[in-house]
């Protein structure tokens, strides 16, 4: 205890130094020297909140107060959803989607990855983190970390490795709140994996959390793209912003001969963006290396072998799109 009362202009300044301009609302309780300060965490990842609380904490106690009492406060921030979505299944969405994420946080954006196919959950064998679960805190779960630094969260995660999971419409809407009402700390931009189709998750999803934009992905066939424009329609009828269209499995390229063929077609996803006005991202082709690396849980985009580089064109565009809405 002091035997003077603190001087409360110089703990203010103490405060605003420590923290950086985080600390505010200082008063003295008691003329025993009882210090209540606010801190505003907003923007900072849970593992930095604790220490900076310390660092206060002791540096306002140096300052000449007896006691300090924080609490810590933070604005809920408004997530940027990129809904990747398809109007049929074994398109490659999943695979973009991953690396999409992963292109996105090499650019510096703060992102982070829901799997939302809920039925069919890939996202943990393409970045390498089956098995492995989320902890909760309080009542929302915390984001899986892995080595690409790309935070993410998906029911094969939470499900026992192969188990079905039969969820009805409504059970599926629940857990879509629980993965995406996480504790992401300081990302500000979530990389959605929607499933294939137009159903219940989707429906979900714009209901509650409504997307940014979303970019489509379909291969060249024509049957893919009359499902991709269905998948379209959906989010232009819910006022979502289509992003662009992604042209996946685009050419062959024989590892013997070099030789290139195009068993799904060729240009049709391109030819569709142009008709309905919409952006191309991008075309990524059906690669023997693409398929290995997903398959062991190493996204190309994350390394320096060229079979990412179309994922990182495809980011660069899907960047610029977020940058321009950034700057309405």
């Amino acid at each position: 205890m002091t035997d003077t009362v603190p001087d409360l202009a110089r703990l203010t300044a103490a405060a605003a130094e420590i923290s950086e301009g985080r600390a505010s609302g200082l008063r003295l309780l008691d003329e025993a020297g009882t210090l209540a300060v606010v801190l505003d965490v907003t923007g900072l990842a849970a593992e930095a909140r604790q220490p900076l609380e310390d660092r206060l904490r002791a540096g306002l106690l140096d300052a000449g107060a007896a006691e300090v009492r924080i609490a810590m406060t933070a604005e809920k921030k408004a997530l940027t959803i990129i809904a990747v979505g398809s109007g049929k299944g074994g398109v490659g969405k999943s695979t973009l989607a991953a690396n999409l994420a992963v292109a996105l946080q090499r650019r510096g954006v703060k992102v982070g990855l829901v799997d939302a196919d809920i039925y069919g959950p890939s996202l943990p064998k393409l970045l390498d983190s089956e098995g492995v679960k989320p902890e909760a805190r309080g009542s929302k779960l915390v984001p899986v970390p892995n080595a690409y630094g790309v935070p993410m969260l998906s029911t094969g995660q939470i499900a026992a490795p192969g188990q079905a999971i039969a969820w009805r419409g409504p059970m599926a809407g629940k857990a879509l709140e629980q993965l995406v009402d996480a504790s992401w700390g300081d990302i500000d931009t979530l990389v959605v994996d929607l499933p294939p189709g137009t159903g219940d998750v989707q429906l979900t999803m714009i209901q509650r959390h409504k997307p940014a934009g979303a970019v489509i992905v379909s291969t060249p066939q024509d049957l893919a793209l009359i499902d991709a424009a269905r998948a379209i329609s959906l989010f232009e009828q819910a006022d979502v912003p289509i992003v662009g269209l992604v042209e996946n499995m685009a050419g062959y390229a024989c590892p013997h001969c070099g030789e290139v063929s195009d068993p799904f077609g060729s240009g049709g996803a391109e030819a569709a963006a142009k008709a309905m006005d919409l952006d191309f991202l991008g075309r990524v082709p059906l690669a023997m290396g693409i398929r290995l690396a997903s398959d062991g849980g190493v996204p190309p985009a994350a390394g320096t072998d060229p079979a990412g580089e179309p994922f990182h064109a495809v980011a660069a565009k899907v960047a610029d799109w977020l940058d321009a809405r950034k700057g309405r």
